[in-house]
């Protein structure tokens, strides 16, 4: 038994394992060798690389039982730049000598177990060198389990803490062991990352691991040797690899790797010498931040002597300004940033003295100052603007810049709540905004970085919405507000939630955009506490008191709190009884707008959403854009995890007809990031006040005090609250509201009165004048740094890794604009004076802009440098020197210039990318390499290329991505060239255009030399170089051309200018002419004689060319076999092409292709089945007429199989006109017919006319170039029109001046009739090389009004067929994105066709059909209705002229107006509503009247007792009361109770005793009487004794009320009473608006009254009495009812023994209605004799 025990102990004793933690020994020195590399570059070798590499030696002793000394000695940096491996590492003596410097002493570090504790460092030794000796620490960090070999678990490390995987292998027989570990880069618990830049990039932590773009991983490979002793450290490797794909790119990736590799050389027994000096505690293994300088992703540095460096580069960045030289300037601009940081405010002061009188140093010093972003230089700043040392305007441009790029924290903020109470920011409003928001904005970055944000930086917004709200001022609430929203903060809420009045019952008297303004303020605190927002934004959206926009507000807050799908579904079942169908149109288009979203952040979201739409009926997907909305634009792909998002919000008031308030923004998605880009706001309120007739004193007027005493009789009615004008905007940039103005009647006073001293028009105007007179002359320069964004993290080997960003651009002005008007503006100055006057100016203005961007991959510290720099860059340069005359009086303007002298680059934009590698101790000797090995391939030069054998063919991927018909694509002009042709390394093409009349050409310059051969990813073809720039250079003439001159004349000397310019100076030249002499001049000057010969030529040779086009089938924007084609060569391609059968007519099958379709579309053609069965009928090319489209009658073979042919194959038929007297010029486009009646059509159009022979030239345009020693060259424009009756027509010539040329540009459009527009242009010789040309018309499709638009081209050139083909191969996919629906199929090959069809008022049907592809949908949404009238037969349409087109947007206009009709028993509100309501005999009710405070007008209407069909209206306007009766068969016109006079039209000017009137006029309309108010909002009123019609003006809505309603689009509350309430029906309804009269002195002896309940009520259980809330109809006093009608009437109840009783006349409309109950209401009565007063 002892046996057995004794051999399990030793067999447990041997299985135990070796503890395999490094252990040194004290007292003895362990020496290793230590290297570490890291390396930037692609995958593919054979391109540029850059890189470091530090070998030293390391030794390691051990001084305590926990502490260890480490001491780094002979340090070695090399680096690398070029091809690896064959360019070698260069050795950077210097640099390894200031390394060797800070690593003279030894490092302490606690070590205990195989782990790194707390490590300690001399007092001066920076960071970087710390951080390498992290590196090296970073190798013993080992974690043992003795009891697993393969484990995992979350270690400590240079890089955080991250999860860390270990496999161990032991051979326990040679007492080694071998430890492998990885760790997962991007899946740390703690991870060492330091983001600048970005405080509004927010991430999305829920996204998979997939969608970063930035992965990393690290392997350690340790080797151990252990004995009794412990194990020793042998050799240690670690290899650390970072993936970088911007575009998120697959093969799309610049890897840095990092290797280190730590050998045991040996053991010596003295240990390291204890340090000499002091040593400091610098933290853990973890990897430590400088919190000194950063330095910039911008050349190195090496600050001695800041306030002289300063100076120097100062003066160096103006000097290379001034010389143009904007690249090297703005790279001084970057460096003055980085000196800025390190200079102290005494160095800043002594600069700004030594400087501040020098106007070209200012702008670039105040810029600088506000882009480096430090403490000093904030501080600065802000004593310069307590000091009034910057102007307005100075301070308004860099104080946003200045709070944008400073560094939050407590010192800055501190500085920044001083901007706050600075006396002189509160003097301008302007100031004190951008200080507000700009604070808030500093809050918001601080507390993000931040754990927790103290309450008192928060506490100045406090106080100022605490003080504002106080004093009643909403421009400081509405200031409080937006800084407290851009702050975000949860602890806002408190004070936020006192704006709003479903939280506060003091906020209901404040206004509603105060009330948007705290729903708006939080959304970015939505960030932080979803939750608290979430709850907040749904009570404030289920307040049905509240405004609609302050609702759809919170609903869009709501949703950016990414709800989850029960509260989706409960919004969602709101809605479903949501009164205010604005707001529930608004909810519901924002959810369907979500539902069709595919961002990945979004999609819980999105499918929350498209489940809880489809609770909801299509009811609300019906609705026009009358009423709110949501308009969605997105696109993400998922292939590059980049998207974008723009949203615009439309939110409509019940007082407006269009949006009054528009929200639009744009966000992006990229990555595991989203970023508000930029959002705008527009609000307006009351605009309709500024466009009508202002000062009409309509409270003087009586009816303004009859509708005040009215609104006494009806119980709780009031008119609507006051309404200033006001126009407001914010726009926010990265999610940060930077600027909001308010604009109302007093604010353009106040600034009128401060320009001017007048608020007054006219003294403007003179002012305006007079400083134009004095002109402009300066310089502006304004620099800017747009950005600076940077993500660093540590590589293995201490050194930091890190992405940068940074841009600055520069735009600037030089103008000098002389001005001299005559005669000179006198004293008594009127703006009509500036239609007599002259003016001459002399202009040379020079704008200029630039904008410069690095990005850096790679090492950047202040001592190296070494990775990938990309510099990308946009310039563009021009002049404009010009002398200009403009003659008012005579209609005339003349401006020269001076031609091209020399060659000019207008705009440029470059970029190039190269390794490169900087050190601090070489800083004037950088290393860059490009990509590419050297001499492989030629390098980018400006030399002219010459073109290759194939540069006129297109490359093969665009021939790949064209559909087939493009057959030729190639561009004249062009010079394209290829280097290694096999990969095409190496692009180049040269586009340009001569003009050689004016001695000038542009050209288009394309270079690209990348590695994108090697992979085809975005981001090979960024690295390299490009170049793209458009070039201005002067063309070599035979005479130099002294000046460029442009003269435009209008009126009747238009004709005299262009034979003045043809004579050239002759004698002739100042005589005057009869017209026939000018007239016959023009026509020789211009050739059009050669135009029209040519003209008749080609219709003679039309017939010819039909037959032998019939066979020929060119391709879409193809060149033509014959060189002049008439229209019917198009027309008979189409008839053999659409001539089959449409069973046989192409094999494929239609393809429906659904992309974002708008919801379920009915396309049901139940109502025009037999309409479009005789239409789509077979027929042969013989049967086409002259639209090029077939037609029949009749049925055919094809209605027969089918009688609902789908909408493609619907054929449109114009309108048979009767009337073809238009002409058009040589429209020989036209197809040939069988009949003789298409025949004499055909001719009558074809037979050109010159509208010269009847009319003179309106308008001559002339561009010439003078010569010295020749006459000048150029080109002419002239202009007819002719308007008669029926027609309309407009001419352009365009010619040469220069007699030999017999190029031309003809152009005709003309209005043939109101269902028929044509026209043409021409172009080449004699206007006969190229033409195309385009009709409108009306007719029918289907059984539906429609339009037809259809393009015809015969020769166009190749510029134009290569453009026409790259976008022809978009459409395809551009269709499917929008929904619509694609068949191939054959059609007419030069020409397009798009029919829009009117299915109704509010849908239309779309069929785009191209030579190989029809586009088509159906039922698609108009924004607006259309008024249509589909019954009537389109022949007996009665003819119009052209004016039916603005009469069509007339009755657009005439359909938004609100239009009310009574007609019998039936009322149709403004709203649209209909419904029956009998009314009671001889009692006026209130039809429609203004509620608004001004109380223009009252439309009152009653039934006669003789006739119930008959009614009598009473209107009163002004001072007049007008009344409408029918007295023995005749309509009678009573004005202010005397009879009319019967010669009408009657017309009244109310106001002529005031400064403004307001007319009334009364005229004989069809069997009626018509009034007209406009100024008075009624734009018509009509009565003929049955029905009475009233339409009030589009700036009425949302201010009526009466029976015919508000007027505010809202049909579900279209039943409102005098008080609010909402009735239960049309009779309780139109009770309500009875006008109740003294029952002894009018006919009416009915009135409203209280009623209590006289059945038996139990409510709540208990015994109750009830009393209606609203009044009922009752017979006076004395009087008892004959006739009743049962109403539904809300009733209060309260116990029965309550001491409320009507006699008390309680009011209780304002009570909770308990129960609902029918009662009668008395609609006749009989009276007996009534006492009533003598």
């Amino acid at each position: 038994m002892k046996g057995l025990i004794l051999a399990l102990v030793f067999a447990l004793v041997e299985g135990q394992k070796q503890d395999l933690e490094p252990v040194f020994h004290m007292g003895k020195t362990y020496l290793y060798s230590y290297e570490t590399i890291i390396v930037h570059g692609l995958p593919d070798r054979s391109l540029a690389t850059a890189g470091v590499r530090l070998a030293s030696k390391v030794e390691i002793s051990r001084v305590s039982p926990s502490d260890h000394l480490l001491q780094i000695r002979s340090p070695k940096l090399e680096e690398l730049n070029g091809f690896w491996p064959t360019d070698p590492f260069i050795p950077s003596s210097r640099l390894s000598e200031t390394i060797a410097s800070c690593l003279s002493q030894p490092f302490k570090f606690e070590y205990t177990e195989g782990r790194v504790g707390s490590i300690f460092a001399p007092e001066d030794c920076p960071i970087l060198c710390t951080n390498l000796a992290r590196g090296i620490l970073n190798m013993l960090q080992i974690t043992i389990k003795k009891s697993q070999n393969v484990y995992e678990l979350q270690e400590a490390g240079i890089e955080g803490i991250c999860q860390t995987r270990y496999v161990i292998q032991d051979d326990s027989k040679n007492n080694r062991a071998t430890i492998s570990k990885s760790k997962d880069l991007t899946d740390c618990q703690d991870k060492a990352v330091k983001n600048l830049g970005m405080a509004y990039v927010r991430p999305c932590p829920t996204c998979p691991l997939k969608a970063r773009n930035i992965k990393g991983t690290v392997t350690f490979t340790y080797k151990m040797k252990y004995d009794d002793s412990g194990a020793s450290l042998t050799s240690a490797m670690s290899d650390q690899v970072y993936q970088i794909s911007p575009f998120n790119e697959p093969n799309g990736a610049a890897v840095m790797e990092a290797r280190q590799e730590l050998s045991l050389v040996g053991v010596k027994r003295p240990p390291i010498s204890a340090p000499t000096s002091q040593l400091q505690k610098q933290g853990s293994l973890r990897y430590h931040f400088s919190g000194e300088l950063l330095q910039m992703p911008i050349p190195l540095i090496r600050i001695k002597n800041p306030d002289l460096q300063l100076t120097e580069t100062l003066r160096q960045l103006v000097q290379n300004n001034e010389k143009g030289a904007t690249k090297e300037a703005s790279a001084k601009f970057l460096q003055m940033v980085q000196l800025f940081r390190v200079a102290t405010l005494d160095q800043i002061e002594s600069l700004w003295l030594q400087f501040i009188n020098e106007l070209p140093y200012r702008p670039w010093f105040l810029s600088a100052i506000c882009a480096a972003g430090a403490t000093d230089t904030f501080r600065f700043l802000k004593q310069k603007i307590h000091d009034e040392k910057l102007n307005i305007w100075e301070a308004a441009v860099t104080l946003p810049l200045a709070f944008h790029f400073v560094t939050p924290n407590k010192k800055t903020l501190e500085i920044a709540s001083t901007f706050l109470t600075c006396p002189q920011i509160q003097k301008v409003l302007m100031h004190r905004i951008i200080v507000y928001l700009g604070y808030g904005s500093m809050v918001n970055k601080y507390c993000a970085q931040a754990l927790l944000c103290p309450n008192e930086l928060l506490q100045p917004l406090h106080d100022l919405a605490t003080e504002a709200t106080s004093k009643g001022d909403a421009k400081d609430m509405s200031l409080a507000l937006k800084a407290m929203g851009n702050a975000g903060e949860p602890a806002s809420i408190k004070c936020i939630l006192k704006f709003l009045p479903t939280f506060s019952s003091a906020a209901a008297s404040l206004p509603n955009r105060i009330h948007a303004d705290a729903v708006l303020a939080l959304r970015k605190i939505a960030r932080k506490d979803p939750a608290k927002v979430r709850e907040i934004t749904l009570q404030v959206f289920m307040d049905s008191t509240l405004a609609p926009n302050v609702r759809m507000v919170a609903c869009v807050v709501l949703f950016e709190t990414k709800p989850a799908l029960p509260t989706v579904s409960a919004l969602a079942s709101s809605l479903l009884t949501e009164p205010s169908l604005q707001v529930a149109s608004f909810a519901y288009s924002h959810m369907k707008t979500l539902a069709a979203g595919r961002i990945p952040q979004l999609y819980k979201l999105s499918a929350a959403c498209n489940i809880a739409i489809k609770l909801l009926g299509p009811r609300l997907d019906r609705l026009s854009y009358r009423y709110s909305k949501v308009i969605q634009f997105s696109h993400y792909s998922s292939q590059y995890q980049a998207g974008a998002i723009w949203r615009v919000y439309l939110m409509n008031s019940p007082s407006t007809m269009f949006p009054s308030d528009i929200i639009t923004k744009v966000r992006g998605y990229y990555a595991d990031t989203a970023t508000d880009i930029i959002e705008a706001a527009l609000r307006s309120q009351s605009l309709t006040k500024l466009l009508r007739k202002q000062n009409i004193p309509f409270a003087e007027y009586d009816t303004y005090k009859t509708l005040k005493e009215l609104g006494k009789s009806l119980l709780g009615w009031k008119e609507l609250p006051p309404e200033d004008p006001l126009v407001s905007a914010y726009i926010k940039v990265l999610g940060q509201e930077i600027a909001f103005v308010d604009i109302d009647k007093d604010a353009i006073q106040q600034t009128m009165m401060s320009l001017t001293g007048s608020s007054d028009w006219q003294p403007v105007v003179k002012k305006v004048v007079e400083e134009v007179q004095k002109g402009i002359s300066g310089r502006w320069t304004l620099p800017a740094m747009v950005g600076e964004m940077r993500h660093i993290v540590p590589t293995i080997a201490g050194l930091p890794l890190e992405l940068g960003l940074c841009g600055a651009t520069v735009a600037q002005a030089a103008a000098d604009v002389d001005v001299k008007v005559s005669p000179p503006v006198s004293d008594n100055f009127r703006p009509s004076q500036l239609w007599e006057t002259k003016m001459d100016i002399h202009a040379d203005i020079r704008p200029k802009a630039y904008f410069h961007m690095i990005a850096m991959m790679g090492i950047n510290t202040q001592y190296i440098q070494s990775g990938f720099e990309f510099h990308a860059e946009f310039n563009a340069n021009t002049t404009m020197k010009f002398d200009a005359r403009i003659n008012m009086k005579e209609k005339n303007l003349k401006i020269e210039t001076l031609p091209c002298h020399r060659e000019v680059e207008l705009a440029a934009v470059r970029s190039e990318v190269y390794a490169i590698s900087r050190n601090m101790e070489e800083a004037d000797s950088e290393k860059k390499s490009q990509i590419f090995p050297k001499g492989e391939i030629p390098s980018i030069s400006d030399q002219l290329l010459q073109p290759t054998e194939g540069s006129s063919k297109p490359s093969s991927w665009k021939q790949s991505s064209m559909p087939n018909v493009i057959s030729k694509g190639y561009q004249q002009g062009s010079e394209e060239a290829h280097g290694n042709s096999a990969g095409r390394r190496f692009y180049a093409r040269r586009f340009c255009k001569k003009f050689e009349s004016l001695g000038c050409s542009t050209c288009l310059s394309l270079k690209s030399q990348n590695p994108a051969f090697l992979r085809n990813t975005y981001l090979h073809k960024l690295f390299g170089e490009f170049e793209a720039k458009i070039i201005l250079k002067p063309v070599h003439t035979d005479d130099d051309i002294d000046k460029i001159q442009l003269e435009v004349q209008a009126g009747s000397k238009a004709a005299s200018k262009i034979i003045e310019v043809s004579s050239s100076g002759s004698k002739e030249e100042g005589e005057a002419s009869p017209y026939e002499d000018i007239r016959a001049k023009l026509k020789k000057i211009l050739g059009i004689e050669n135009v029209f010969m040519a003209a008749n030529k080609t219709r003679r040779r039309t017939k010819r060319i039909n037959r032998e086009y019939e066979t020929a089938d060119t391709g879409l924007w193809a060149e033509s076999s014959t060189p002049h084609l008439s229209r019917s060569s198009s027309s008979s391609a189409a008839s053999s092409a659409d001539g089959r059968e449409p069973g046989n007519h192409h094999s494929k099958d239609e393809i429906r292709q659904f992309g974002e379709k708008r919801g379920s579309k009915s396309s049901s053609r139940s109502s025009s089945g037999s309409s479009a069965s005789s239409n789509a009928c077979s027929s042969s090319s013989s049967q086409e007429d002259h639209s090029g489209d077939r037609h029949c009658s009749g049925d055919s073979e094809y209605s027969n199989q089918q009688a609902n042919p789908p909408v493609y194959h619907v054929l449109f038929k114009p309108v048979d006109e009767q009337d073809t007297g238009g002409e058009i010029l040589n429209i020989s486009i036209s197809s040939s017919s069988s009949s003789a009646s298409d025949e004499d059509i055909s001719r009558a159009i074809s037979q050109p006319k010159f509208l010269g022979d009847n009319k003179p030239p309106i308008l001559a345009a002339v561009l010439r170039a003078i010569h010295r020693n020749k006459q000048p060259t150029g080109l002419q424009l002239v202009l007819y029109t002719d308007r008669q009756h029926k027609r309309w027509r407009i001419q352009i010539f365009g010619s040469s001046i220069t007699g030999p040329s017999r190029w031309k540009l003809c152009a005709d459009a003309s209005v043939i009739n109101y269902r028929k527009v044509s026209g043409s242009l021409k172009w080449g010789k004699d206007c006969q090389d190229y033409q195309i040309a385009t009709r409108i018309a009306t007719g029918q499709f289907a059984a539906y009004p429609a339009m037809q638009m259809k393009l015809e081209w015969l020769k166009v050139p190749s510029i134009i067929r290569t453009t026409a083909g790259w976008f022809y191969s978009f459409l395809p996919g551009a269709a499917y994105v929008l929904g619509f629906s694609q068949r191939q199929q054959l059609g007419p090959s030069h020409q397009a066709t798009l029919v829009m069809a009117l299915t109704s008022p509010r849908t239309c049907d779309v069929v785009f059909k191209l030579p190989e592809l029809t586009i088509y949908d159906t039922a698609i949404n108009l924004p607006l209705p259309v008024p249509s009238h589909p019954a009537t037969a389109i022949s007996t349409l009665p003819s119009s002229d052209w004016k039916v087109f603005s009469q069509a947007t007339l009755s657009i206009i005439e359909s938004l107006k609100g239009h009310c009709t009574v007609f019998q028993n039936k009322i149709s509100t403004f709203n649209g509503v209909e419904f029956n309501y009998a009314m009671p005999a001889n009692c006026y009710h209130v039809l429609a009247q203004d509620c608004s405070p001004e109380l223009k007008f009252l439309v009152m209407v009653k039934r006669l007792e003789e006739s119930a069909d008959l009614t009598a209206i009473n209107v009163r306007l002004a001072s007049h009361e007008v009344d409408m009766y029918v007295s023995n068969g005749l309509i009678q016109l009573k004005i202010n109770g005397v009879q009319a006079p019967k010669d009408l039209p009657y017309t009244s000017n109310s106001g002529k005793i005031f400064r403004f009137s307001a007319s009334m006029l009364i005229s004989s309309e069809k069997k009626g009487l018509a009034l007209r108010a406009p100024d008075y909002g009624i734009d018509k009123i009509y009565y003929d004794g049955h029905r009475l019609e009233i339409q009030v003006a589009f700036w009425m809505a949302g201010k009526t009320c009466g029976i015919c309603g508000k007027y505010d689009a809202e049909i579900e509350r279209e039943y409102q009473t005098p008080s609010g309430y909402l009735a239960k029906d049309a009779v309780s309804f139109g009770h309500s608006w009875i006008i109740s009269e003294d029952p002894c002195a009018g006919a009416c002896k009915l009135q409203r009254k209280l009623v209590k309940s006289e059945k038996p009520v139990s409510f709540e259980k208990t015994a109750a009495k009830c009393f209606s809330v609203e009044p009922v109809l009752r017979c006076v006093k004395g009087c008892s009812a004959i006739e009743t009608v049962p109403v539904s009437v809300g009733f209060h109840c309260v116990p029965a023994d309550s001491a409320l009783s009507l006699d008390e006349q309680p009011r209780l409309d304002q009570k909770s209605e308990d129960v609902v109950s029918s009662v009668s209401a008395h609609t006749a009565c009989s009276c007996r004799q009534q006492a009533c007063p003598a």
